[in-house]
């Protein structure tokens, strides 16, 4: 008993004993020096090292021209073309250094250069700890690689990443852009940016504004977050999240998108968004709407899709599927709309019904055309199956006129003037001025002239071959009060903006609000680092 009790006792205090030892820390190895000495006067307590000085510690070779070591602190100062290799991954040159082996940290100044397989940093004082693996810099600092040169005040190298990180000014400079920001993680090895806080990039091709943001110096692939923005010469993309493919000059852009066009004064939004520069084209869809300045108002077009293609001035807005538009006194509806700067053409396809103020108009072919050079609405033309129809202002009737073909002037954005052709009918309700029913007018003739007033019908003019009369409203039954193809379609009327988007997409629209507001709580967040990065370096497994 007494026997295993002693055995026990001595395994622990061997165990402990093992420890101590490991604990403690290593001596400075001296493997090379063409002459040593000991001067009591001059450095007290220290071993001086002359010509071609080579020490070791734990993995660490240093090499100078002279040093003092200072054996029971086991502490070194090293002068002259001094270097530090750690194994194939760091090396660290300067004028002067200075190494603890206690504590595993060294201090390097005087054109201090540490060199790693894929970066170099170029600065006046470089601190390293060998604990931690962390390189650190305090003065104006250059760091380069294949791709980029940084330039900072201050910053720290974390070797087992191989990543550099500032918390202060720093600039990446690439002969295609230069980065700038006062919060940046830079992986040496893959070339990918975290950027953080209010950080651009600018370029010959646009400007770059993000304030949480990825971007792969390589690939010149980036994702960006929290107020980001991309702007063109002429257009500003912003997204709740935007990706950035440089060499294609391709953007795409997710939740809360607006692309604003300072050229041609207007806006397109969505909630997702894909611009290409060199095609000058783009596509938006959900709750997509573009929205045009003219005349002082405000045009709003919504489809499920919109594509904008070509260059300022010749540039073309199509709409797909179920589309709609508004402004203050006109709105219409059709299956698609196609709409040229250049023609100043607006073509309504499928379907076409347009409201003006309180009229409704439909026909087979809607187009509504502009004047380039004052930029204003400036005719309407409506080719067969035309039908104008309102109702009466006070009664239960409907004013309408029906012909084939119709042609409208514009006055200051204003319905004016209108031409009902070929085979035009007309049922007016008319009063007099306390709107009192005057009678029921019914007539058809070759042409029929509306000029409007406040978008309300002020004249009626007959031409040709004119048929009909005034009939008092007890004379004119029911039934002949309703011209042959009359569709009241009253109820479907955009009267706001808030009209041209169908329930299904405001339902989605109130999801993405919510996803919003959440990304919102976690904007201080920094971006998380990519699978991608952090593999980097792992060769992949091939599979047998």
């Amino acid at each position: 008993m007494k026997k295993s009790l002693f055995f026990l006792r001595y395994c622990l205090l061997l165990l402990i004993t093992n420890l101590v030892l490991a604990q403690a820390p290593k001596k400075i190895i001296v493997e090379n020096s063409d002459f040593a000495d000991v001067n009591q006067v001059e450095i007290p307590d220290a071993l001086l090292l002359i010509g071609n000085v080579r020490v070791n510690h734990d993995g660490v070779v240093m090499t100078c021209n002279k040093a003092y070591y200072f054996q029971k602190e086991n502490y070194i100062k090293a002068f002259g073309n001094v270097q530090m290799v750690q194994g194939d991954t760091l090396f660290l040159n300067s004028k002067y250094a200075e190494y603890n082996g206690n504590v595993k940290k060294a201090f390097a100044s005087g054109d201090a250069v540490m060199s790693s397989p894929d970066a170099t940093l170029v600065t006046e004082i470089i601190n390293f700890d060998r604990n931690i693996q962390e390189v650190f810099y305090d003065t104006p600092g250059t760091i380069t690689n294949k791709e980029n040169t940084l330039k900072s005040n201050s910053g720290r190298y974390y070797v087992k990443q191989k990543k550099f990180q500032f918390l202060t000014a720093v600039t990446i400079t690439n002969p295609t852009y230069v980065i700038k920001s006062n919060h940046l993680d830079y992986f040496s090895n893959s070339g990918h940016s975290y950027l953080f806080g209010p950080s651009t990039i600018t370029s010959k091709a646009n400007f770059i504004y993000t304030e949480k943001g990825f971007y792969d110096t390589k690939k010149n692939l980036a994702h960006f977050l929290n107020k980001s923005y991309i702007k063109y010469d002429d257009r500003v993309i912003k997204g709740d999240s935007l990706y950035y493919d440089r060499n294609r000059e391709f953007a795409s852009a997710t939740r809360n998108v607006k692309i604003t066009d300072s050229i041609n004064r207007g806006i397109v939004k969505g909630h997702y968004a894909e611009v290409y520069k060199k095609l000058d084209s783009m596509y938006v869809t959900k709750r997509a709407v573009a929205v045009n300045f003219v005349e002082n108002d405000s045009v709003y077009i919504h489809g499920k899709k919109l594509m904008v293609t070509g260059k300022e001035g010749n540039r073309i807005i199509r709409a797909f599927n179920n589309v709609r538009f508004y402004k203050t006194d006109m709105s219409g509806k059709c299956d698609s709309i196609h709409s040229s700067s250049k023609t100043a053409l607006t073509k309504m396809i499928g379907n076409p019904i347009l409201w003006n103020g309180e009229s409704q108009i439909t026909g087979d072919i809607m187009h509504l055309i502009g004047n380039n050079t004052t930029q204003k609405l400036d005719s309407l033309k409506v080719l067969e199956n035309t039908f104008i129809v309102s109702k009466d202002t006070i009664g239960t009737g409907y004013n309408q006129v029906k012909g084939q073909n119709l042609y409208g002037k514009f006055e200051e954005g204003k319905l004016r003037d209108v031409d009902i052709v070929k085979n035009a009918e007309v049922i007016y309700y008319m009063r007099n001025d306390a709107q009192e029913l005057i009678g029921i007018n019914k007539n058809v003739s070759s042409k029929i002239n509306l000029l409007l007033e406040k978008n309300e019908i002020e004249t009626i003019t007959f031409f040709q071959q004119v048929d009909g009369d005034i009939y008092p409203e007890k004379d004119l039954p029911e039934n002949a009060r309703k011209l042959r193809g009359l569709v009241w379609r009253g109820d479907e009327r955009i009267k706001s903006k808030d009209d041209l988007f169908p329930p299904e997409e405001n339902e989605d629209n109130e999801k993405i609000a919510k996803a919003t507001k959440s990304a919102q709580a976690k904007e201080d967040t920094p971006m998380k680092i990519r699978k991608e990065t952090l593999n980097y370096d792992k060769k992949k497994v091939k599979k047998k």
